[in-house]
């Protein structure tokens, strides 16, 4: 069968039929926001790697112990385009996966998937609870607390910056920047009128 380019809907479909977790799902949102926003940034597909940043973890709640390997799985199923398949397989690269990201629009993905959950972890302790009002300063002040959102590779997120040939304080903007166009759906619109 001819592979099939799918809709956003299609894609925001699949990741909830195998994604119940609230928290899951507000981390596909918040990797698409920010993927999006990298691709219109670089001049790319927004459409593209936006769906890749929605599904990147389509098996995690259901099959972490297979992670990335079922979602190729299901992805072949559906006949999505192969280098769609790559893209997502490439996030887990020296984790659970030996493919290593390749593309810009790879390199991104796993350069900010963890990212986005140590930005998150900043603008909730901040007074405002808010990814509006966060700056790439406080994430690199909780970035070098080990203790502080310790399930976050770091060591993935310096990788990927690496890769990317970016200064970490650039690429915590950006995913700053990518965030915040979703920050009422993951739950970080908080109170920004509140001062620090």
């Amino acid at each position: 069968m001819p592979e099939v380019i799918p809709s956003r809907e299609d894609a925001f479909s699949l990741l909830k039929e195998y994604n119940q977790n609230d928290g899951l799902i507000k981390h596909a949102l918040a990797v698409e926001a920010v993927m999006r926003y990298c691709a219109r940034k670089h001049g790319l597909d927004e459409e593209e790697w936006g769906l890749i940043g929605l599904i990147h973890d389509l098996d995690y709640e259901r099959f972490g112990e297979q992670h990335c390997r079922k979602t190729e799985e299901i992805l072949i199923s559906k006949n999505w385009p192969a280098p769609y398949i790559r893209a997502v397989l490439s996030h887990g690269w020296g984790l659970c996966t030996d493919i290593e990201p390749q593309t810009e629009m790879e390199k991104v993905l796993y350069a900010v998937d963890e990212l986005t959950g140590l930005v998150a972890a900043t603008a909730l302790v901040r007074p405002s609870r808010s990814v509006m009002d966060t700056k790439a300063k406080s994430v690199k002040k909780k970035w070098k607390n080990k203790a502080f959102a310790a399930g976050v590779n770091r060591d993935v997120i310096q990788k990927g910056a690496e890769m990317l040939g970016m200064d970490l304080g650039e690429l915590i903007t950006d995913v700053i920047m990518g965030m915040r166009e979703v920050a009422g759906e993951i739950g970080l619109k908080g109170n920004p009128d509140v001062s620090e």
